[in-house]
């Protein structure tokens, strides 16, 4: 009786860099590596399109931003309680036209001849001349204020789509160290209304199953507690996590790098009015703002630079910015600055008359710049979370 041993059995890992290439009759399709974009680009393709829409009262062209932004939202947004909230916003930014619309009929001048109906009127002491209460309501009327409301949400609509995509931990880890407390702040207040709408749907998903209404005044009142009981567990974890972190330390730091933190942002701040001021006054020469503003944005990194040193805190693998971010980034504030630039050249589209009413026209250049910023949609890398199912 022989024994003989048994071959060793052979493992093959796969790089991580690379991937198993199948043949094209295996219905394998092709994907770009997945992982998660910075959150800054994200960011800044958002407020490129929010000061975009800030520059113009065109529907056609506010309708447009808003489907842009949800397109790239329905194809890049990640499966976290965060990607759940752009829908959230738009019924938001649809409450915030009606109030618009109510208050431009209220306390709004009258435009227009084409009265449509009339409110009481409500008399006003001397000291508020030139307002009225009720009156003529007229066509005109409603539709500058569904114009502005609609700027309004459009504006509301970007930022709900910068919340979607990015996530605010990382965010946060992206945050300058002299900024490092108030983004703290600040990404507790964002992430406060998609925490909220997730306790909502949680509660409303277990009173359903328990056969309890979910609908009406009792469905509500009910859902309060439970959703308010949420709020207080996740504030005393937050509390204990940002303790057992670390918070609030500071590293020592000399007179010197104290007061040339102090310096640096007390110049950053003086030298930025005036150069503002110098940018916006026509009998100032442009290159004196230009240069002034300038002298303040070195003074403020350079004071943000030295007053970061006080913050000792750790990045554990800090996000990349490569070209998928330079590309986001790009795509979103092309259109900012096409409607900065087609503003100050005085060419039409961007205002929509209303008195006299007008069908809004399209303007060719603005809706490229648009239409741009739907490239990460595409070209933008998948959020892991996404590309694994």
């Amino acid at each position: 009786m022989t024994l003989t041993r048994p071959e060793p059995r052979r493992t093959i890992t796969p790089s991580v860099a690379t991937s198993v290439v199948k043949p094209a009759s295996a219905g394998v399709v092709w994907r770009p590596l997945a992982r998660w974009l910075h959150p800054g680009a994200w960011w800044a393709w958002a407020l490129g399109l929010a000061v975009a829409a800030s520059r113009t009262t065109n529907p056609l062209l506010l309708g447009l931003i808003i489907a842009v932004a949800a397109l790239v939202v329905y194809a890049r947004r990640p499966r976290a309680p965060w990607g759940r909230t752009f829908s959230a916003f738009l019924v938001l930014g649809v409450i915030i036209i009606a109030i618009r619309i109510i208050v431009q009929m209220l306390l709004g001048i009258p435009i227009g001849t084409t009265v449509l109906f009339t409110l009481p009127t409500i008399g006003l002491p001397d000291v508020f001349a030139g307002i009225q209460i009720g009156g003529p309501v007229t066509g005109e009327e409603i539709l500058a204020g569904a114009y502005e409301g609609l700027r309004l949400a459009t504006i509301l609509a970007c930022i709900g789509a910068a919340n979607s995509l990015a996530s605010p931990a990382r965010l946060l880890a992206s945050v300058p160290a002299a900024l490092y407390e108030a983004g703290v702040a600040v990404v507790i207040a964002v992430t406060f209304a998609p925490q909220l709408i997730s306790d909502v749907r949680r509660v409303r998903a277990a009173r359903r199953l328990r056969g309890r209404p979910v609908r009406g005044l009792r469905g509500i009142t009910a859902s309060v507690m439970p959703v308010l009981e949420g709020a207080l567990d996740r504030s005393v974890n937050l509390a204990a996590a940002m303790d057992s972190r670390g918070y609030g330390r500071r590293a020592s730091r000399t007179r010197v790098e104290r007061w040339v933190s102090a310096g640096a942002l007390l110049g950053a701040l003086t030298f930025g009015v005036i150069g503002t001021y110098a940018v916006l006054d026509a009998s100032v020469p442009t290159v004196v703002g230009v240069t002034v503003l300038s002298i303040a944005i070195a003074a403020g990194l350079i004071g943000m630079r030295v007053a970061g040193r006080r913050t000792a805190r750790t990045r554990y693998r800090p996000d990349p910015w490569a070209f998928p971010e330079w590309l986001t980034a790009t795509c979103g504030l092309l259109p900012a600055l096409v409607f900065i630039g087609v503003g100050i050249v005085g060419s039409t589209g961007l205002a929509t008359s209303v008195d006299p009413a007008e069908w809004p026209e399209l303007p060719l250049l603005p809706t490229i710049a648009v239409l741009c910023a739907m490239f990460p949609a595409w070209l933008a890398p998948e959020p892991p979370d996404r590309s694994a199912s």
